[in-house]
């Protein structure tokens, strides 16, 4: 069996010197009158000034942040406060922060973060949870220190398919999964592939879209066709995910080429988060060169065969006010046993840094039900 191998984040200085130079050399892109665009139409996802996409200024200020004050070696410090480590599994690198809870009862949690994120998704949560949960963090296969993949085929099932291993090696016979974004696919597939020995899945989102079927449609309540507008109001604006889907390493060699390219590539789905929070994902993204591989999980995700069994497994929902929301009876055609569905009117797509603190509650009372413990 592959080794667990501990890992330190230990960035040469020589790297973190030539991304500042570059972000001194940076050549700023134009951009339309700021009065004009601001004229234009916005509403759904899409902020004021957002209209044409990330604008100059939003990626001028954070350059600017990221060159002069930013600093990685205090994230480095805060990043290796948690135990970090390595393995193979299927011929990939895997990295993971592990932390084991002093609880005697503690259930494991393996939790898994989207894109443009990295495992720095859940540090806000590490805190809350780990007094009741064992904590597996990993970062994707593509993804931040997993590093970029080698090989064709490393789509949402095939990474479920590798946490089961990941969660077997690490000696958990019973464990629960979370995931938000990109993890929200990968999660409720590792029940699928891992029916024995998962309790229960926690999302922020069900991916479940209509069929095409008339009377489908015709099921859904005034309130659920309102979400599947704004759903499709923001698939119809979210290019990250048909450009990567299309063809990711045509975008990849800027990106790996530019880290204020990178910066707003990122910045397009990661805007409303803590400034901080989206400048470490950068460095994360820039440092270790993973522009191209992350963007492939989409491609092969657009291409992967679909299982078309409902997952069995427990789910359970925690929805935010500010994401794309969920609709129920779209949700319970895919998702056979619905244990948890819960609206909050705060957070967004990206609660684990804004709304911790109710994600963190959200989790751990949907396993303590099904547990049959208290909360």
């Amino acid at each position: 069996m592959p080794e667990i191998t501990p890992f330190k984040i230990d960035i040469p200085q020589g790297a973190l010197d030539d991304l500042r130079d570059r972000l001194r050399r940076t050549r700023w892109t134009t951009e339309l009158p700021a009065d004009q665009v601001a004229a234009l139409p916005a509403g759904g996802p899409v902020p004021p000034g957002w209209q044409y996409g990330v604008p100059l200024s939003y990626v001028r200020d954070l350059v600017e942040r990221w060159r002069d004050s930013y600093d990685w070696r205090a994230w480095e410090d805060r990043l290796n406060a948690h135990p970090h480590f390595t393995t193979e599994i299927d011929g990939q690198n895997i990295h993971f922060v592990h932390v084991r809870s002093a609880a005697p009862d503690a259930t494991p949690l393996i939790l898994t973060h989207g894109w443009p994120n990295t495992h720095v998704e859940y540090l806000d949560l590490i805190e809350p949870l780990s007094n009741r949960f064992h904590l597996v963090i990993p970062d994707l296969p593509g993804f931040g220190f997993s590093g970029p993949t080698t090989g064709t085929g490393w789509d949402a099932r095939r990474t479920a398919r590798a946490w089961a291993e990941l969660m077997r090696r690490l000696g958990y016979e019973r464990y629960g999964a979370h995931g938000n974004d990109a993890g929200a696919i990968v999660s409720p597939l590792l029940g699928q592939v891992d029916p024995d020995h998962v309790i229960g899945v926690h999302v922020n989102q069900i991916f479940s879209f209509p069929s095409g079927d008339p009377a489908e449609l015709a099921a859904l309540s005034a309130e659920e066709r309102e979400y599947l507008e704004f759903v499709q109001t923001f698939t119809e604006h979210a290019i990250h995910d048909r450009a990567q889907q299309a063809q990711p390493q045509t975008l990849a060699h800027a990106l790996a080429d530019s880290p204020a390219g990178q910066l707003a590539w990122i910045g397009q789905l990661l805007g409303s988060v803590d400034p901080e929070v989206v400048l470490t994902n950068a460095t994360i993204y820039w440092l270790t060169n993973t522009a191209a591989s992350s963007a492939r999980f989409y491609f092969e995700n657009h291409r992967a065969e679909r299982n078309p069994e409902p997952t069995t497994a427990p789910i359970g929902l925690a929805g935010f006010a500010w994401d794309m929301k969920s609709i129920r009876t779209l949700a319970e055609r895919d998702h056979a046993n619905i244990a948890s569905w819960s609206q909050f009117d705060r957070g967004s797509h990206w609660a684990a840094h804004d709304a911790p603190n109710l994600l963190a509650a959200d989790i751990a009372q949907f396993f303590a039900a099904l547990a049959g413990k208290p909360a």
